[in-house]
């Protein structure tokens, strides 16, 4: 499979945009930073993402980009496409010539994990990544909160109790 760094960090940085869009348009800067992703390289995939119609541009102080469209209507696979990325688990690229300029007998398994991979691709959107993302977060923060609070007394169970003393 094919699924390179340009499709990861492309899906990485919608991810940010859509976790931090909600209070206006985001720099890319603070993107790149907070990925580690080259700010170079992210306003080359955000310039196919805009192309693509997935993102906005504002321009001027407190520009940056937002969301072109619910993020529930935002596929993993619409971003990776926008970005140029190919899915292909083949040899051949598609072609059927990977074996001696022939087709190679395992063509058609690669064929289907494509089109299973792009199938699965389709189906996850933005939101659900970003609800996820959120999710893990908000226990997270619910954890640490209890360590703050120091050692809680823990339930007991009917395997605690004391016998009575008859």
């Amino acid at each position: 499979m094919r699924l390179t760094t340009k499709g990861r960090f492309a899906v990485t940085a919608m991810m940010d945009l859509a976790m931090r869009g909600e209070e206006g348009p985001v720099a890319l800067a603070s993107i790149s930073e907070r990925q580690k992703i080259s700010l170079s390289y992210l306003e080359q995939l955000f310039g196919k993402l805009r192309r693509h119609k997935l993102v906005d541009s504002v321009r001027g102080p407190g520009g940056g980009y937002c969301i072109a469209r619910p993020f529930d209507q935002v596929a993993v696979a619409d971003i990776i496409r926008a970005v140029d990325e190919q899915l292909d688990a083949t040899q051949c690229g598609g072609r059927e010539n990977c074996h001696d300029e022939h087709r190679c007998m395992t063509h058609d398994l690669w064929s289907t994990l494509n089109a299973k991979m792009f199938d699965y691709l389709a189906s996850v959107t933005l939101a659900e990544l970003v609800g996820r993302e959120k999710a893990k977060r908000d226990v997270g923060a619910i954890v640490l909160e209890d360590k703050r609070l120091g050692p809680q007394p823990r339930a007991r169970s009917g395997r605690d109790k004391v016998p009575a003393v008859v």
